[in-house]
């Protein structure tokens, strides 16, 4: 059921798996030791179900059993918005954990369902054909590989395994929960249309990422300290992915509106954090602060010359070395 060039590459890396305890984190974990495939597990518990309680247990249990570490985190409970809430966690305790045991690559169940909820749901928001082509099967971060090895299976399919195995695993009530936009998605439109057309399905993804490879342009980022350039692609289009491809890889995510700024402005400040500037056929991703340091009139009238846009100029004072990098690209 793991696609051939998932396996090869899990072969000759340092592996995490995000574990659950639900049915497609639990298929993944077997399918990865019948392929000899070596991981490790990490589970979070949201402390909002007594059944979490028991997930962890059967989590220690597998590891014990199959001589796998197991990283456990528990939260308190969020007052709001326990999706983004829990998934902000859940990667941060991820990250951590890559960052201190010094794995390459991090595993999640991620399967064909999930990708088609996705799709609905970008699709409803307004999106251009690499959103809505969505997950991919390896998506490079800053410090790892995320890799979704089941993304060409669905539920049907995980839970087949599941049961003809005679493999326990838990069912999570919360995703039946339609007050969650992703369940509404998943329960009136993904599941019933994979029912029937599972195998079109399959296939209209697998196209989806051929035409993808040919849209999305790769750009080479130029990167001082905490800034990112790239010189600009064919459009301002493939340049907006570029700039949401070293968001994410920061742990920020555009939101739809950000989106559109971007696309009909030069230089914009995103959620208080980031600055975005086009300069000629160069953009710059930084830090972006409040602050304003007192600069030497020598040092502002370079900018001016330079054309360097005002809110930019703190963080190129305050960064000498950065200041060098995007002076020695406008040339």
């Amino acid at each position: 059921m793991l696609p051939q060039k998932a396996i090869a590459k899990l072969h000759s890396t340092k592996n995490l798996l995000a574990f659950s305890g639900g049915g497609d984190s639990t298929a993944l974990f077997f399918l990865l030791l019948k392929r000899g495939i070596d991981f490790d597990i990490a589970i979070v518990d949201y402390g909002v179900r007594e059944q979490s309680k028991e997930e962890v247990g059967y989590a220690k249990d597998l590891a014990k059993k199959f001589n796998k570490k197991c990283f456990v985190k528990t939260v308190a409970k969020f007052a709001k918005n326990f999706e983004a809430n829990a998934r902000k966690v859940r990667y941060e305790f991820f990250e951590e954990l890559i960052d201190s045991h010094g794995y390459e690559t991090l595993l999640t169940a991620h399967h064909l369902g999930d990708r088609l909820e996705w799709f609905f749901m970008q699709l409803c928001k307004g999106a251009g054909c690499i959103e809505l082509a969505g997950m991919q099967m390896f998506e490079q971060k800053e410090r790892y590989t995320l890799v979704r090895p089941l993304l060409e299976r669905s539920k049907e399919e995980l839970l087949t395994y599941l049961h003809d195995n005679d493999i326990r695993y838990f069912h999570d009530a919360t995703n039946d929960d339609e007050k969650f936009l992703r369940n509404r998605f998943r329960h009136n439109f993904a599941e019933p249309l994979l029912k029937e057309y599972k195998e079109g399905i399959r296939r209209s993804f697998e196209y989806m990422d051929e035409d993808r490879e040919l849209l999305v342009q790769e750009c080479e980022f130029f990167n001082e300290g905490a800034m990112s350039c790239f010189h600009t692609p064919h459009s301002k289009r493939a340049a907006m992915y570029c700039i949401d491809q070293e968001l994410k890889k920061r742990g920020y995510l555009l939101s739809s509106y950000e989106k559109e700024r971007i696309k009909q402005s030069e230089n914009i400040i995103v959620g208080r954090k980031y600055l975005i500037i086009f300069h000629n056929d160069l953009v710059c991703i930084a830090p972006y602060s409040d602050d304003k340091p007192t600069m030497p009139k020598t040092f502002k009238e370079e900018c001016r010359q330079l054309g360097i846009e005002p809110k930019f100029r703190p963080f190129l004072f305050q960064n000498p070395k950065a200041f060098s990098l995007f002076k020695q690209l406008l040339i």
